[in-house]
Formats: C-alpha cells, sequence, structure tokens
C-alpha cells in the first residue's frame, strides 16, 4: 500500500468539504457515489485515522479530518500553481481564480475581473462576498486565492498585502431627507438620520461607527443589512439614508430619489488591498490578477 495520499483523493476530500453531501461532491467529481466513498475510506486507511463523521449522511470531519483538509487545500493550491506556471509558459491561463471581496468592494472587483477575463478568456474568476476576517481566515486556509479587504486587517505576517485604493464615504439619502441637495454634509448631520447600516460584524459598519464615536455622536440605525443592495432599497423607497463607500456609489446609476453627500468633518480615508498569502512561488492567477490591478508582481 502507497504511503502518500494521491492528488485525486485529496481534491475529492475537498469536493465533500465544499458540498457536504456524498452523492453530491460524487457528481461534481465526475464519479459514483459509491467509488466516491470508496475512496474517502482508502484514504482513510492510509492515515490511519478516521477523516469524515457518518451516520444516514455526511456529519462533518473529525478533529484529524479539519487536520487532513488544511494540508489537502495546500497540496492541491500548489498543485495547480505549478499546473497554471506551465501554461503561462505556453502563453494561456485556464482554471479559477477564487477572490473573497468585503461587500463595499464588489462593484471594484467586478471591474477588474472583466479586465482580467479579457487577457486570459479561458480564466474563470469566482467572487465571493465575505467579511475581511472570513477572507483572512479563508486564505490561511487555503480556500480561496485572494482578497480584497482593509489592509488595516493584517493579522499575523503571513499575508502579504498590497494597497490598491482608498476607500472615502459618503451619505446617501431620499431627497427629502437630505440635509441639502449637493456637495457635502457632517458625520454629525448623517447621525440625525434614520439609517440603514451594515451589520455590526462587518469592517464597514465598524469603520462607521468609529468615526461616529469620534465626531460625538451615536446613530440609532432603523435597520441593519449584510447586503448593500437591501440598504439602496431603503434609499431608493425614502424609507432611509446610508452611509456607503464613493467607489460604489460611482459605478450606480443614481436618479432622482437618492442625494449623495461627501460625509466631512471629519474627512475619512480607508485602504483597499489585495491580500494573499506571502509565500513562493505564488499562484499564477493571483500574479495575473496583480499585474492587471497595477501592482508588482515581486516584493
Amino acid at each position: 500500500m502507497d504511503r502518500y495520499p494521491e492528488i485525486r483523493d485529496l481534491q475529492l476530500l475537498l469536493a465533500l468539504s465544499q458540498r457536504k453531501h456524498f452523492t453530491r461532491a460524487a457528481a461534481d467529481c465526475g464519479i459514483s457515489q459509491p467509488a466516491f466513498s470508496a475512496r474517502i475510506h482508502h484514504l482513510e486507511q492510509l492515515l490511519g485515522v478516521p477523516v469524515v463523521r457518518r451516520g444516514n449522511k455526511f456529519l462533518g470531519f473529525t478533529k484529524e479530518g479539519d487536520l487532513v483538509l488544511r494540508w489537502a487545500r495546500k497540496v492541491v493550491t500548489d498543485v495547480e500553481g505549478m499546473r497554471q506556471e506551465i501554461e503561462v509558459a505556453r502563453g494561456d491561463l485556464h482554471g479559477v481564480l477564487a477572490v473573497g471581496v468585503v461587500p463595499t468592494a464588489l462593484a471594484y472587483a467586478a471591474s477588474i475581473s472583466t479586465a482580467l477575463r479579457a487577457r486570459y478568456e479561458h480564466l474563470t474568476i469566482d467572487i465571493q462576498s465575505l467579511t475581511s476576517v472570513e477572507i483572512a481566515r479563508a486564505l490561511h486556509e487555503f480556500a480561496i486565492d485572494a482578497g480584497i479587504t482593509y489592509l488595516d486587517e493584517k493579522d499575523n505576517g503571513h499575508l502579504r498585502f498590497d494597497s490598491i485604493y482608498q476607500e472615502r464615504y459618503v451619505l446617501l439619502s431620499p431627497p427629502h431627507l437630505a440635509p441639502r441637495e449637493r456637495g457635502s454634509a457632517s458625520w454629525k448631520e448623517a447621525a440625525q438620520l434614520p439609517l440603514c447600516l451594515l451589520s455590526k460584524d462587518m469592517r464597514f459598519r465598524q469603520i462607521v461607527d468609529e468615526v461616529f464615536q469620534s465626531a460625538g455622536v451615536k446613530p440609532e440605525p432603523v435597520m441593519e443589512t449584510n447586503a448593500f443592495t437591501a440598504a439602496m432599497v431603503q434609499v431608493n423607497n425614502g424609507a432611509a439614508a446610508t452611509i456607503a463607500p464613493q467607489k460604489l456609489i460611482d459605478s450606480l446609476y443614481l436618479d432622482q430619489n437618492a442625494v449623495s453627500l461627501q460625509l466631512e468633518q471629519p474627512v475619512v480615508e480607508k485602504t483597499i488591498g489585495l491580500a494573499s498569502l506571502d509565500h513562493e512561488p505564488g499562484l499564477p492567477a493571483v500574479n495575473a490578477l496583480r499585474d492587471v490591478i497595477g501592482l508588482s508582481v515581486e516584493r
């Protein structure tokens, strides 16, 4: 019996972690469910530990299984990097680039993905809306390849952060609630309005709360959400105002139902950047993304 797991078995295990269902994971991998289960069982025999908790259905992974998963993601990512680098040497690039993006940067990520696809038509970009904490965790677990997030989330030195742009903030309001039709508004003025804000577990909301606190005010939101879409609907319906990043608002078509005012007193800027694992060689698809953004590939 071989001492080391096969790459294919590790790929099956990762599919199971994503689908959390044997039959669906097997279908994704193009094999029958009995064959899928047999290979997972063979992997457990090879490693000498139970990896999957089983009952009448998939119940999750054992403690040892979580450990195997972390290594499986790293091994499969390294193999994928090797494959991509060979393709780049041939002038092409296939595969999937998974990018975690904080909600405030989704519009930017979509535009960058369009530019990346223009260069590599066979590369698929998987954009996932995640909080900054979820992005850091997913990078360490090799669940995503890169993140577009806040640079002040730098944790323990294992991630590489590169600045992309400065996020500035605006008050987006229905006309009848806006303090004025154009120009700017203060954070104190914004705090007096009925606000729909992002959820408190999101970094954007934490930044907004910190600024309100520094301005000596404490708003009482009428609604909280984890998606800007819901906040925009509240504005469009005339029910509430919201705080939004300037770059997001610039990407939208605002009609007569919304007034956008620059937030001042204080003027606040936060850095949005690209996060990736700090190791060499880097994943070629991530390097391609870095190049499209205009960042240096080399340190």
